[in-house]
């Protein structure tokens, strides 16, 4: 099997690619999913408590827009259930091959095209669209003695609902945005919780609540309201952009948000001087809750202001001595972001994969395109992420790049040769040249080195093992859009059939 175009992912970025694909005309394509349904990490996420912490207006297509969510930020089931109807609404099924893990892809630099082997067979495909996202494969810790645990053992993003934790005494590990959301759902039931915490987030209040009906309405019969309120969301996060970057010291009014939020709902001050970070708001990701204190605060829950060091029998040992005895073991650790597991399983025509090109540190022009990999893009690929807004936005500017780039593709196999039949384009790929690769990465670690991911005296998942950050984008969403409205041929070679 042949096509033009392969995407692996069925998430946002693989059906948004997806979408993009059918508007420039491409209809010979194939979106190739692992599991058994689509929806990526809001599929495998289903913890309970999971929701957005962007605004749902915000979270989703401007091209499908939804009138209809329930609340101000969504649930993880009214995600998924948008991006199924993505999936029908588009018509997009008759191009989705589900259970079909790619286990490979290989560069051909004779045919020009990418052979791909899956867990369902193998195709070949002129161009890879690689939509894995960065929060699809989970982060464990390797920790002395946990192989041996005698209770139950799983990550957040592959929540064991099989298993019961009424009555049961529980340990969670990590306190990120996962851990914030089921934590204060999870200690209902339990009969004992006991949260070891590394490093403490920052917490500001969650501005939630019920849309109601009339506004409902007013959005489906007046579609320019919903656009308004799209814009005006957009507009007020992409304010914070410019403190994150280059400011970080405007940080500081936020920051006292979050302190007065500790203050008014942690009384205990040791509790409290536990629960208060030693690093800038916004060097990790700044948590949105308000049960996440009061959680804490229950009898039967205990803080741990240290890390797992090490598992004897159903005994957990922190970093700083103390114990404790579980019968199940939560890991709200996040995920492999900077450590991308599809990287291991791309190869280019010189048999070198693209986790051996990303050694030094991921790095790819307009955070779509690697040096040495033809006709090879990334949907959220290295610093692409946001810090302070939707990451859907950077997708549609990706999706714009997307198009632009197979529009080039077919322009240049046009007068290719050999290689289609009349009127079809012909074989040519395109490789983004190492040089503006190189500078395109040099002008954002120039940008990063005085933003507060950088700068602001945490050690965060946007930092790879090497201290370099891989993962942000340093700029407003505007300025990224610009940056990817069209493909610049003068940074790529051309390569043609023969």
């Amino acid at each position: 099997m042949h096509v033009r175009v392969a995407v692996i992912g069925a998430g946002f970025g693989g059906l948004g690619a997806a979408v993009c694909l059918r508007r420039a005309g491409v209809t010979d394509f194939v979106v190739l999913e692992r599991a058994g349904a689509v929806g990526g990490t809001w599929r495998d996420n289903t913890y309970p408590g999971c929701a957005c912490d962007v605004p749902s207006h915000l979270y989703s297509f401007s091209f499908a827009p939804h009138p209809r969510w329930p609340r101000n930020f969504a649930r993880q089931p009214h995600i998924l259930a948008y991006l199924e109807w993505v999936a029908d609404t588009y018509g997009l099924r008759p191009h989705i091959r589900l259970d079909s893990e790619v286990k490979s892809a290989r560069w051909d630099d004779d045919a020009l095209r990418w052979a791909i082997g899956t867990s369902s067979g193998d195709l070949t495909a002129d161009v890879i669209v690689a939509a894995t996202g960065p929060l699809s494969e989970p982060a464990l810790p390797e920790v002395p003695g946990l192989d041996h645990f005698p209770g139950r053992v799983f990550h957040s993003a592959r929540w064991d609902h099989g298993h019961r934790l009424r009555g049961r005494r529980v340990a969670v590990v990590g306190t990120g945005a996962s851990a914030v959301q089921f934590v204060p759902e999870i200690e209902r039931e339990v009969t004992e919780l006991t949260v070891f915490q590394r490093t403490p987030p920052w917490v500001i209040p969650r501005a939630d609540r019920a849309i109601s009906d009339a506004e409902r309405w007013m959005h489906g019969r007046f579609p320019f309201t919903r656009a308004l309120r799209r814009h005006l969301l957009r507009g007020v996060r992409e304010t914070h952009g410019g403190a994150f970057t280059g400011h970080p010291d405007l940080m500081r009014a936020l920051e006292g948000l979050a302190r007065v939020h500790l203050r008014r709902s942690v009384r205990d001050p040791a509790l409290r001087r536990a629960l208060t970070p030693d690093y800038r708001i916004g060097c990790k990701r700044i948590l949105l809750s308000n049960d996440w204190y009061p959680a804490l605060q229950k009898p039967h829950v205990r803080l741990v202001a240290a890390g797992l060091r090490e598992v004897r029998g159903s005994t957990l040992v922190a970093a700083d001595g103390r114990e404790a005895e579980a019968d199940t073991i939560v890991f709200g650790t996040g995920f492999r972001v900077t450590d991308v597991p599809i990287a291991h399983r791309v190869t280019n025509g010189a048999g070198l994969t693209l986790a051996e090109e990303w050694r030094e540190g991921m790095a790819a022009l307009r955070g779509t395109t690697a040096a040495g990999f033809p006709n090879f893009l990334t949907i959220i690929g290295p610093n692409t992420g946001l810090g302070h807004t939707s990451m859907i936005l950077i997708i549609e500017a990706q999706l714009q790049y997307l198009a632009h780039y197979m529009e080039t593709l077919d322009a240049l196999g046009k007068g290719a040769g050999p290689g289609g039949r009349s009127g079809e384009p012909g074989r040519a790929a395109l490789t983004p040249r190492r040089e503006a690769v190189a500078a395109w990465n040099a002008r954002l670690q120039r940008r990063l080195a005085r933003s507060v991911w950088n700068s602001g005296g945490c050690d965060s998942w946007y930092l790879d093992s090497r201290g370099r950050n891989t993962t942000i984008w340093p700029g407003s969403t505007g300025e990224f859009a610009r940056s990817t409205r069209t493909l610049d041929l003068s940074e790529y070679e051309v390569l043609r059939h023969g």
